[in-house]
């Protein structure tokens, strides 16, 4: 009897040890090949991407100044500056992220800038690390106040007139 034991043991053991690999491997799949099973395109704003040399419209804001600049403040890419347009801002390591960072605790697909009703609004993406408005984590669509740090990993932005 004691060597039935031992033998289903060690069976399921191996079960549960391909189990474990199986869900690293589409982990790291699901991370490395975001961008091509999403099958979205995102298109970069026209102020980064443009050929056309003219600069974008700036969204407008109802109260106070406008944003017309998203500046990395901190990381690697510090001193980065996209002027902003009508078009959402992408922020992640994917390869077709408006801003693509090289942060250890970036997500492929991290976080989005989206401007509505006249005001620039920060989604998390499902990240795994979070994203931070100041010092509290977004957990929905939150306006973003001019000059406020927006905090990915080790990566801060910030938007200004």
């Amino acid at each position: 009897m004691p060597e039935l034991v031992i033998t289903v043991a060690r069976f399921g053991f191996l079960i549960l040890l391909w189990i474990f690999v199986f869900t690293v491997v589409g982990v790291i799949r699901r991370d490395l090949f975001a961008g091509a099973r999403s099958g979205r395109l995102v298109a970069a704003p026209r102020a980064v991407g443009a050929s056309t040399g003219q600069p974008a419209k700036p969204a407008k804001v109802k109260r106070g100044r406008a944003a017309h600049q998203l500046v990395v403040t901190a990381g690697q890419l510090a001193g980065t500056r996209i002027t902003l347009g009508e078009a959402q801002i992408t922020i992640g390591r994917a390869e077709d992220s408006t801003l693509v960072i090289t942060d250890d605790y970036a997500s492929a697909r991290h976080a989005r800038l989206v401007p509505r009703e006249g005001q620039w609004f920060v989604e998390d993406l499902g990240s795994t690390n979070g994203t931070y408005l100041d010092r509290a984590k977004v957990t929905g669509p939150t306006p973003v106040p001019l000059g406020v740090p927006i905090r990915i990993g080790r990566t801060s932005l910030e938007l200004r007139p």
